[in-house]
């Protein structure tokens, strides 16, 4: 329906190839994982057969191959006992230890380490023909290397850090974005401002000249409302374009004008009603500024109706802020739509812009410090935008 229904269709898509590239890395860091895991066992299966070879050696055995097997292990942590539970040897459990006492309670904590977490296999060793489950046997207990375990943590490690980096970069480019935006709104602003003003201060002195020709014309009135208005709109532009000076100002003037002016532009059928309270309260605001907002608000709550309806106007002094309902029954908005409809470019109307909700926003909540929000609404049963205008200027 618009631009950002297909931004959201984007991200979604983003996610997914996202979550495809994590559990690529994730399934190949597995893969990598089992094939090491596969190849260590299969180093200690040899290494254990070396064991057996050196403790069943005699004195003609050449041990030199044996030797170099079992010397060779210098990364996989392992233990020997006996059938007892006795430890014979012990090689990279990367111990520290300042007694022999400490070493052996070191060692005996490894060993239970490693019968919980680690691999076992049983080595029998034949003597005088006897095999099987009543031969003598070594017991070895061994666990995974350092490597293989720092390999098993990578792959989040290495997510962690991308993460992070795409967060920071997001970040960077987003307020870069947002600095440009925000150059490009004053500029044009500014520029908008400018070029009314000549023409506006034409209108005013042709009209001066009209009304003096035309003293009892009554339709000279309305055409110096209209340029007054023109001249109201110049104002709002280049309060825009700069930071405005914010003024103790009573709210309820500044509606009541709103509604006297929308009221002459709607439907008879539709129906606007203001209740306010405190509404000789002075809030620090722009009051054209705030004026614009309003009727923002009462306009596209006008468009939102079919001709007929009821548009509410309510508030009052609420806590520390001054708030301002908005209240229409419209065909309202979706849920989805909540936040999405104050981004710039965002309309439901076919010749619509996208713009009055953009620059409400940033009225209300960079100029004066508050909030504007969809407070309630549903599809059919009416919108409510809410103002919270802070009493104090901080």
């Amino acid at each position: 329906m618009n631009r950002y229904d297909g931004v959201r269709r984007m991200k979604r898509i983003l996610v997914a190839v996202a979550v495809l590239i994590v559990g690529a890395s994730l399934w190949v860091s597995h893969r990598l994982i089992t094939d090491l895991k596969a190849e260590e066992q299969t180093k200690m299966g040899v290494w254990a057969e070396a064991m057996r070879s050196l403790t069943s050696a005699d004195e003609t055995t050449d041990l030199n191959l044996v030797l170099r097997v079992i010397n060779d292990n210098h990364t996989i942590p392992v233990i020997v006992t006996d059938e007892k539970g006795t430890v014979s040897t012990s090689r990279n459990l990367r111990l520290h230890y300042r007694s022999a006492e400490d070493s052996v309670k070191q060692v005996s904590e490894a060993l239970q380490r490693l019968k919980v977490s680690g691999h076992s296999m049983r080595i029998a060793l034949s003597e005088n023909g006897e095999s099987g489950a009543h031969a003598e046997a070594l017991h070895i207990y061994y666990g995974e290397s350092l490597l293989l375990q720092r390999l098993a943590w990578f792959p989040y490690v290495q997510l962690g850090v991308v993460t992070v980096f795409l967060f920071v970069a997001l970040l960077a480019l987003l307020s870069t974005k947002r600095a440009e935006q925000n150059k490009v709104w004053v500029g044009l602003t500014k520029e908008t401002a400018h070029q009314l003003g000549t023409p506006i201060s034409s209108l005013m002195a042709w009209m001066a000249v009209m009304r003096e020709a035309y003293p009892d014309d009554g339709l000279i009135d309305e055409m110096e409302a209209d340029v007054r208005r023109l001249e109201m709109v110049a104002e709002r532009f280049s309060k825009i374009g700069s930071a405005p000076k914010l003024r103790p100002e009573a709210v309820g003037p500044i509606v009541e004008r709103v509604a006297e002016y929308i009221g002459r532009r709607i439907p008879k059928s539709v129906k606007l009603e203001v209740d306010l309270r405190d509404k000789d309260a002075l809030i620090p605001i722009s009051a054209p500024l705030v004026e614009w907002v309003v009727e923002v608000l009462c306009k596209n709550a006008a468009d939102a109706m079919p001709g007929v309806g009821h548009i509410g106007i309510s508030g009052g002094k609420t806590g520390d802020c001054y708030v301002i309902d908005v209240t229409d029954t419209g065909k309202g908005i979706e849920r989805k739509h909540h936040k999405t409809v104050f981004r710039p470019g965002f309309t439901t109307k076919q010749r619509g812009w996208g713009l009055g909700l953009s620059l409400a926003k940033r009225i209300i909540e960079e100029y004066h410090h508050g909030r504007i929000y969809v407070w309630r609404s549903a599809l059919g049963e009416g919108t409510v935008f809410r103002i919270e205008l802070p009493i104090n200027s901080q």
